[in-house]
């Protein structure tokens, strides 16, 4: 059977990275190369290399680990390979799907590998099915258990999105959808991705003699990984990759480099999808909160139009309930039956969203995507739709006050039909193109007890028990994103870092499901606001899209909002405030970096990239900062900014990257386009232009293009 499987494969894949060899497969696009093992009833990777480095980053490691019903198992314990597949996608991967069969078990394993042109990266990740009849358990998953040659006595692990460093044993936690184990006496290392979403990803080094893990959350941490498989049921992962480097003392630059193409190039998050792409968002929560109706939103709307915003996202206290009455709290009050309050909008929301049209922006809402108040018909027609505790009573994960009135709601419920059907009523009804979704769903940025999480339910038709609830809700939450994207295409979907679970979290899962992420609600003026702008943008990118960070909360009325809105540049431009109090110059002012911000956008698609400048660090009191949105497939040009933040030196010297040697362009300063600076594209990458900022507290942001 082995023989046949491998001969079949062998015609099957002979395009691809994919080649058949006897007793494995060998996987190879020129760049990096792993041998695949499959006898001795086992499944085990012997090697792992690049091209132009002939010692391998592994031995001899087991193709997966896991346990089933509490024993554990791994590619050593008794497998048989059934047949393999050629695998693409859209992007250009190309690759092999593995079947296994566990020899004396009620189990199938499909491993699915990609590799892509021009990348030392693969990607991979697990099928796994119940072939027998009765039900299992499946904890403890490591889609990547290997045993590495990197060892940890000279051994780096970057993690907090590859921002800090680390010596020692490692396991990481939400903040670590990408780490990077580095060697410094080898100078070489590997990136380790992990696309899993939220609390559940798990990424380690070390946790035995040199070793990655690379998959779900294990028994012991805080939100452990468990999915229950009945007799024919299958269930596959979120997808990992490792990316390979060698002849390098930074670990971070393959972050900067191979990880941040193979984003923009094979994973391809929402945003980066979009045609349109937003370039200026407006929102009322600050410092409006929940007191907002119809007049105020008109003239709110006439004077953000003013100021060139694009798209206008009216935030909590548009809703009631049926029983409801008009909300006199900040927030916290008429969730659950998404009504409109007319008492606030007379005649409904859609006098008002034509109004935002007619102004040329695009409407928007804010919306709490699992939660609901006593007094809302939903939670009093359907108790059995939300989260339990242990006692089984109807909990809120949102804070840990239990006061009776508030609710989660569970997407291990119907609850994710309700929902889905009240947001595309909201698309159909009155043209929504934003939706800010909110609060918590998993467990809460504020709650420090990690026990009121998830859902002790036992009787809920999606998930068995309380640890399998946590994937299972965050499964169906990235389900219900990508069903609403099917059925409303222009939709926009913005799920906050208060749905992803904790304070500023985001990662690949949300960014492939959702466009944006809104990370924050810094209301600061100017210079502290901006400044933490751009320090969570320098933390959460480029490991991630730049153009799904939605960083709110600094107001249009800061009397030094110009320096706020160029921070924002670095990431998506959302911005709150009251823009009536704006005089007219301001807002022609506003305008006219809107008017440059989107002309930029049309011109290079600026929104799609982002790198650090080399020289600069971490945005900090007393330092320059800065940031380049240029575009590296092209090498046409796009933008960057520079950042004096109370700096003593008032002039510093700026390099740039991903242009064209040989070819002449232009500098020019934003908004209003003025010439600084003329060169080649050799001579700004390698000697620079030089950057004066004469304010210890201002930033500059121009335009480099070709000539």
């Amino acid at each position: 059977m082995l023989i046949a499987a491998l001969l079949f494969c062998q015609t099957l894949l002979s395009q691809t990275y994919v080649t058949s060899q006897p007793g494995g497969l060998l996987l190879d696009n020129g760049l990096v190369s792993r041998q695949l093992r499959f006898a001795g009833d086992s499944a085990y990777s012997t090697s792992l290399r690049l091209a132009s480095d002939s010692t391998s980053f592994i031995l001899a490691s087991p193709e997966f680990s896991f346990s089933v019903n509490g024993e554990p198992t791994d590619g050593y314990d008794g497998w048989v390979l059934e047949g393999e597949e050629p695998l693409s996608d859209t992007t250009g991967g190309q690759g092999v799907t593995v079947t296994l069969d566990q020899l004396d078990g009620p189990l199938r394993v499909q491993l699915h590998y990609l590799l892509y042109p021009e990348l030392p990266i693969l990607r991979k990740w697990i099928t796994l099915t119940n072939t027998g009849g009765e039900d299992l358990a499946i904890e403890q998953l490591n889609i990547e258990s290997l045993n590495t040659v990197l060892d940890r006595t000279h051994a780096y692990v970057y993690h907090q999105y590859a921002r800090m460093k680390q010596l020692g044993r490692f396991v990481g936690d939400w903040n670590d959808p990408l780490v990077v184990v580095h060697h410094a006496q080898q100078r070489r290392g590997m990136a380790l991705g992990n696309e899993a979403i939220g609390v559940v990803k798990r990424t380690a080094f070390h946790t035995t003699r040199n070793n990655v893990e690379i998959g779900m959350t294990h028994a012991g941490q805080d939100f452990p990984f468990r999915k229950w498989l009945a007799p024919g049921e299958s269930w596959t992962s979120y997808r990992t990759f490792i990316g390979l480097y060698a002849d390098r003392d930074d670990g971070f630059a393959v972050v900067d480099d191979e990880v941040n193409r193979f984003l923009v190039r094979h994973m391809k998050p929402r945003i980066l999808q979009l045609q349109d792409k937003p370039v200026f968002v407006y929102n009322t929560w600050y410092p409006f909160r929940t007191f907002v109706n119809d007049s105020l939103i008109e003239e709110v709307a006439v004077a953000a139009a003013a100021c060139g915003i694009k798209e206008f996202i009216i935030d909590d206290g548009w809703q009631i309930n049926h029983r409801g009455t008009t909300s006199t709290k900040e927030w916290g009050g008429n969730y659950g039956d998404w009504q409109v309050d007319e008492t606030k909008f007379a005649g409904g929301l859609r006098p008002t969203f034509d109004h935002i049209k007619s102004l040329g922006m695009k409407p928007g809402l804010w919306v709490s995507v699992a939660s609901a108040n006593r007094d809302s018909r939903v939670f009093s027609e359907h108790p059995e739709w939300f989260v339990e505790l242990p006692d089984g009573t109807p909990g809120n994960l949102h804070y840990e006050t239990q006061d009776g009135e508030f609710f989660s709601a569970s997407f291990g419920t119907d609850w994710y039909d309700y929902m889905k059907e009240t947001l595309l009523r909201l698309v159909n009804a009155y043209g929504l193109t934003y939706a800010k979704l909110d609060l918590a769903v998993v467990t809460s940025p504020y709650v420090n007890d990690d026990s009121l999480s998830g859902s002790y339910a036992t009787d809920h038709p999606y998930h068995r028990d309380h640890r399998e609830s946590f994937v299972v809700l965050y499964d169906r939450l990235l389900q219900l994103f990508d069903e609403l994207h099917q059925e409303a295409p222009e939709l926009f979907i913005d799920c906050t870092f208060e749905t992803a679970g904790k304070l500023q979290l985001m990662d690949y899962a949300i960014a492939q499901h959702a466009e944006g992420n809104w990370l924050s609600n810094y209301e600061e003026p100017s210079p502290v606001g901006p400044l933490r702008v751009r320090q969570m943008a320098w933390w959460r990118s480029p490991a991630l899209p730049a153009s799904s960070l939605v960083i709110g909360n600094l107001p249009m009325d800061d009397p030094d909002f110009v320096l706020g809105l160029k921070s924002l540049i670095g990431t998506l431009p959302i911005v709150l405030g009251d823009p009536r109090k704006l005089s007219p110059e301001r807002r022609d002012t506003i305008r006219s970096w809107s008017d440059w911000m989107q002309a930029m956008q049309d011109k290079y698609d600026y929104m799609s990239y982002r790198r650090d400048l080399p020289g600069f660090g971490e945005p900090a009191e007393g330092r320059w900062d800065g940031w380049q949105r240029i575009n590296f497939e092209t090498r046409e040009g796009g933008i960057f900014g520079v950042f004096r933040q109370g700096a003593l030196e008032r002039s510093r010297t700026v390099f740039l990257k991903d242009l064209r040697p040989e070819a002449q362009y232009v500098v020019r300063l934003a908004p209003h386009g003025e010439e600084v600076h003329r060169a080649s594209g050799q001579s700004l990458m390698t000697e620079g232009l030089p950057v004066t900022i004469r304010k210890a507290y201002d930033g500059q942001v121009y335009e480099v293009g070709l000539e």
